[in-house]
């Protein structure tokens, strides 16, 4: 039985964890995050799934009044969320060049553009066979632990930006235990924020458009992801969807398998450093931006997907200018 771990705040104010199977969801007794929880099982040469349900309490959470409350969180944080990477990989979804080739191809005279090509490898090397390394995906690099929202809480827009525009996506949750080696806790709802605008602008621009905040949905799926992963992803203005699409992911819509695009991202060593929390964004095919939505701020975004049950509903906020000066020391 694969369960949905959630932390949330309780009424009085205090962090816990539940386990949610189906519509019930239970407080586990004896820790307090996901973060504490997994070292345990590290510790106990245990599954985490296993651990959670021998965890498992009497007490009833109603996880539909914690999210109307706003006392959802993230289903994995760091003490120190500069030991928090926040990282991902494009071009990993059938389809997910097109809107990225249309963008670019102008600036090409008509050429296969490099997104294109960085597609097309991973659609003939990204799925090798098992033991093997296919071919490396595009990468980069979001934010640490600061960058992270929580489910129904904003996701702010800089000043600077050029837009702020959805990516629904599963992200992968990894601890880095006592050995160096990745382990993965489970998967999440995400919403990779991004400005395409500012990609659209120069493709040596992708990494500033990627330096944004995300929001990770509520629930940590453990045990492995559905081939078949089929959700929805919504932009409501004044309380009314003003764009809506399906979205398609898990490994039979996608490049590569996530076996590849872990090994890819944890080939680094410096992405192997005990204690350390990963998320790691695995990629779309569905953007509201490529279908000439320009949001504003007050717009709410809408993922949603099984088996996962709670939706990530996050508002656009844009952030007031701030200065920046570097001064000589």
């Amino acid at each position: 039985m694969s369960l949905r771990l959630i932390q949330l705040n309780t009424s009085a104010g205090t962090r816990c964890v539940a386990a949610a199977d189906d519509d019930s969801a239970r407080r586990l007794e004896g820790v307090a995050t996901i973060y504490e929880l997994a070292r345990q099982a590290i510790a106990q040469s245990t599954t985490l799934n296993a651990l959670a349900i021998s965890r498992l309490s009497n007490e009833s959470i109603d996880l539909a009044a914690a999210e109307r409350e706003g006392r959802l969180l993230p289903p994995i944080d760091h003490p120190d969320p500069a030991h928090l990477y926040l990282t991902g990989t494009g071009l990993t979804h059938l389809g997910s060049a097109e809107g990225r080739d249309t963008m670019h191809k102008a600036a090409a005279a008509g050429n296969v553009t490099d997104s294109m090509r960085m597609f097309l490898m991973g659609v003939e090397g990204g799925k090798p066979a098992a033991g093997a390394v296919g071919v490396q995906p595009e990468w980069f690099y979001k934010g640490n632990g600061d960058n992270v929202v929580s489910p129904g809480a904003a996701l702010p827009s800089p000043a600077f930006a050029l837009d702020g525009s959805e990516e629904p996506e599963i992200a992968g949750l990894y601890l880095i235990d006592e050995r160096g080696n990745p382990r993965r806790l489970g998967y999440c709802l995400a919403n990779e924020f991004s400005d395409h605008v500012t990609e659209r602008g120069n493709y040596l621009w992708l990494a500033h458009s990627k330096l944004r905040h995300a929001a990770l949905g509520a629930e940590l799926l453990t045990g492995e992801l559905p081939q078949d992963v089929r959700g929805t992803s919504r932009l409501l203005r004044d309380g009314k969807a003003i764009w809506e699409k399906p979205f398609l992911t898990g490994e039979t819509h996608m490049s590569h398998t996530l076996a590849n695009l872990e090994h890819h991202h944890f080939k680094y060593a410096l992405f192997r450093r005990p204690g350390d929390v990963h998320v790691h964004f695995f990629g779309t095919a569905t953007l509201s931006f490529a279908d000439g939505i320009r949001t504003e701020a007050g717009d709410v975004f809408e993922i949603s997907a099984p088996p996962f049950a709670l939706a990530l509903r996050n508002p656009l906020r844009r952030v007031a200018a701030s200065d920046v000066a570097v001064g000589a020391l």
